[in-house]
Order: structure tokens, then C-alpha cells, then sequence
């Protein structure tokens, strides 16, 4: 059997059955200098390989990940966005995204290489404090979009601020 058989799916669970949760699913693919979607952070509580060049990860319900998607024709890159989400129960509205099933509430959502690499460098300093991106503050991640369109520096996140975030989720869930 090849890569091109039509055969069923193989999971490679990284989790127990999750059977009635809702998950929310995103389709990554991934095809060297074409296609690239990866998942930047987040946790997925589910992996299933549908080839070897795509998979799709689930994650439960009020989780956030960032999700980038990158492709390229013979003449250069014709898309780059990076999307940071956080999912939703069956009960809350969301917004609708390509390759995300059913989709979120959208933190940030940046287009275009130059604004993507400035949000990837807001990533790479949150996670240098030690925080893992996942807990930031939902308020922070729309600070960064709308800086970035702007033209402007996203402020820098701080201890005490993640701080000031983690009591306010305790006390308001």
C-alpha cells in the first residue's frame, strides 16, 4: 500500500476518548515551499493523521491557540496570516475561519509576512518571561492586532500584568 491508497484514517490520540466534549478542529497541512498551516501554541487534547501531509489536532472547548497558514505559487508567497483564537462551547457565538471547524472567537488576526513575523516576535518575548502564550490575557492578544495595524509597537506584556490576569480569572471565570 502508498501514500495515494484510500484507506481510513489512523488516530494517534494524545488523550483519552473524548466523547462528548466539543472540540473545535483544525486542518493543518503541510507541503515543503506550498502549503504550510502549523499551530504556533496551544494544546490540542487530539491528533489524527490523515496522510503524511496533513492531520488534524482538536482542542477543547475555551483553549487558545494561534494558527498560521503560509502558501506559496512558482511567482512567491501568496498568503501569510497567523489567527490566535480561543475556542468556544456549543452554546457561544464565533466567528467562521478556513480550515477551522467549527471556529472561535478571533484574539488577533493578522495578514501579510512583515506583520506576521512582528506577532510571532510578540510570541517569542511573552514566552521568554516564562508565561506560556496560551495564559495570556485574552485583552492583550487584540492589543497586539490593533497595534500592529496601526503601524505601532504592541506594549510589552509583564509579569504583573499576567499576574493581575490570572487573580481577575479566579475571581470571574
Amino acid at each position: 500500500m502508498n501514500d495515494n491508497d484510500i484507506r481510513a484514517p489512523q488516530a494517534d490520540r494524545s488523550s483519552p476518548d473524548r466523547a462528548g466534549e466539543h472540540l473545535t478542529h483544525v486542518e493543518l497541512t503541510w507541503v515543503e515551499g506550498r502549503i504550510e498551516h502549523w499551530i504556533r501554541f496551544g494544546d490540542p487534547v487530539e491528533s489524527l493523521k490523515l496522510d503524511r501531509r496533513r492531520r488534524i489536532v482538536s482542542f477543547a472547548a475555551g483553549t487558545v491557540f494561534a494558527f498560521v497558514r503560509w502558501a506559496s505559487n512558482d511567482f512567491g508567497t501568496i498568503l501569510s496570516r497567523i489567527d490566535i483564537l480561543r475556542t468556544v462551547t456549543t452554546s457561544e457565538d464565533y466567528q467562521t475561519l478556513p480550515f477551522v471547524r467549527p471556529g472561535g472567537e478571533i484574539l488577533l488576526r493578522i495578514d501579510g509576512w512583515p506583520k506576521v513575523e512582528r506577532v510571532l516576535g510578540v510570541i517569542d518575548a511573552v514566552e521568554a518571561l516564562g508565561i506560556d502564550a496560551v495564559e495570556v490575557m485574552p485583552d492583550y492578544w487584540r492589543h497586539v492586532q490593533n497595534r500592529i495595524v496601526a503601524g505601532e509597537e504592541a506594549r510589552i506584556y509583564t509579569r504583573e500584568q499576567h499576574a493581575a490576569w490570572l487573580k481577575r480569572r479566579r475571581i470571574n471565570p
